[in-house]
């Protein structure tokens, strides 16, 4: 607990001390146990979680971005015609998959921690989704379409923030970022493999009586339910259920070492139980709607690249095929983006400049679209092919490093699983923007789109330095009371009970 109240820079020290002890609960054996621990068997211990976790959450977030992509793909390759799409169904299709998404994601997090084993609850919902991607494949009709996304956007708004607070559980906050990083990036990549897969796929049109672009679907959605059910074994839960490739000493490493995180006693004692308490000072945080928000933007931005990319490049006078591997490079650079910026930002334990730069190159991306009037065409397809990469490589960093940002800011336990999916579910409405600012009848110049996106690069940047200043000011503030002051006035219960606001925590800026 002192170490979630005061900082969370470094965790060692909430157990060397006689008074520190005591407050955590620890036995004294436990606390020479965890003290005596090297740094090189902390970090052979984290290589070996690194290993089986990271790849996996990978791998499934890989599977679930081409899977919410992959119908910018089908488009170009005859959806919407095939199906009589007319007006503004395109944009609604888009944009009401995210209407579940958004408003489960906070209740799959509280269910989540339900489960001793989050594999089974994860893959689940893997699979599930699996089968409705299977679906798409199949419809026939607008009517149809709009149900099998919304069902998908049902099962998959558990995933992203369960497995954020999945690493949560397993790494402490100064190896976050880069962690997320590397599992985020393949949201990055899979805008690149859906275009190379639709390339390729989309060849297959007229196998079995059917259009190119049903087979994207169904062999996708195959290969997602393989994955899910991989899920249930390869997918790891807690180091009390890793016997099998952990040694005693390292689980008990490792449980100790979430024991003190969380907080020693006092959040175990309430550690699985919903608190209405804790949703409230989850809502009721205003710093977490400014973390929001910049998620919202990189949402937004996101969320209408992904599905109109594909449009874009073709716009620029590329054929289909062609247009949809040249969407491979700009993704790339995403991905590759992603992992430097996070692991500066882990380096040097400072989430803000790994927040604010990528948005800067965000509003200096659509800048340069914004000069060319939006037209990419002749003399202006270099350059604004270079912006288009431009602004993925601001895209794809800011999630890892700010969803870091806001976990790092969040305590105990409880409150931190809920905040994560409040935070996510919120910057998520960005998709439903993103979903109507690409306008088909605005093609190729697409000023609306192009504009907002402008904006939310602007204003997330602006807002990003508000709330570093505020974190700053907040622990300049806090540091002027004494520890000995507080103590005197609250119990270890009530400095709990307050989290973030305690005199003690310190924010992470």
């Amino acid at each position: 607990m002192v170490d979630d109240l005061r900082d969370a820079n470094d965790h060692e020290k909430a157990v060397r001390t006689i008074d520190n002890i005591r407050v955590l609960g620890l036995s004294e054996d436990d606390a020479a146990f965890y003290n005596g621990y090297t740094a090189e068997m902390r970090k052979q211990v984290i290589r070996k979680v690194d290993v089986r976790l990271v790849p996996m959450l990978a791998g499934l977030y890989l599977i679930s971005h081409l899977d919410r992509a992959n119908i910018g793909n089908a488009k170009i390759e005859g959806l919407a015609e095939d199906l009589n799409l007319v007006g503004n169904q395109w944009n609604i299709v888009l944009s009401l998959f995210f209407i579940p998404y958004v408003l489960l994601e906070i209740p799959s997090n509280i269910l989540l921690k339900k489960f001793k084993r989050p594999s089974v609850y994860l893959g689940s919902l893997v699979t599930i989704w699996g089968v409705i991607m299977t679906m798409h494949g199949v419809v026939k009709n607008f009517g149809e379409l709009l149900a099998v996304r919304i069902l998908l956007g049902v099962f998959e708004a558990g995933f992203y923030p369960g497995a954020v607070y999945l690493c949560t559980f397993w790494y402490m906050p100064k190896d976050l970022a880069s962690r997320i990083a590397w599992f985020y990036c393949t949201s990055a990549l899979s805008g690149a493999f859906s275009g190379l897969l639709a390339a390729g796929i989309a060849q297959m049109d007229g196998v079995g009586g059917l259009e190119g672009w049903r087979w994207i679907f169904l062999l996708e959605g195959i290969v997602t339910v393989i994955l899910g059910v991989g899920s249930f074994f390869l997918l790891i839960d807690s180091p009390a259920l890793s016997g099998r490739w952990l040694s005693p000493d390292e689980i008990r490493f490792l449980e100790l070492q979430h024991f003190i995180k969380q907080g020693g006693r006092f959040s175990e004692e309430k550690d699985e139980e919903f608190s209405w308490h804790d949703l409230k000072m989850v809502v009721t945080n205003w710093r977490l709607y400014m973390q929001a928000y910049i998620l919202m933007c990189i949402s937004a931005c996101s969320y209408g690249t992904k599905f109109t990319l594909p449009s874009i490049v073709r716009g620029m006078g590329f054929k289909n095929t062609e247009a949809q591997l040249l969407t491979v490079p700009a993704y790339v650079a995403g991905a590759l983006s992603a992992i430097f910026f996070a692991r500066l930002s882990d380096r040097y334990y400072w989430r803000f400049p790994f927040v604010a730069m990528p948005l800067a190159l965000i509003a200096v991306g659509y800048s340069i679209i914004m000069s060319f009037k939006g037209d990419l065409t002749g003399s202006h397809i270099g350059p604004g092919y270079f912006a288009i990469v431009l602004t993925t490589m601001g895209i794809y960093p800011v999630q890892p490093s700010g969803s870091s940002w806001a976990a790092n800011n969040l305590a105990p336990s409880n409150r931190r699983a809920i905040g994560v999916a409040f935070n996510i579910c919120v910057g998520n409405i960005g998709g439903v923007v993103g979903s109507y600012m690409y306008l088909d009848r605005e093609n190729p110049t697409y000023w609306t789109g192009y504009g907002l996106s402008l904006a939310f690069g602007a204003t997330g940047l602006i807002t990003a330095c508000l709330l570093e200043l505020s974190y700053k000011w907040s622990n300049t503030r806090k540091a002027t009371i004494s520890e000995e002051e507080v103590r005197a006035k609250y119990t270890d219960a009530e400095l709990m009970k307050m989290g973030d606001r305690s005199p003690l925590f310190k924010y992470t800026l």
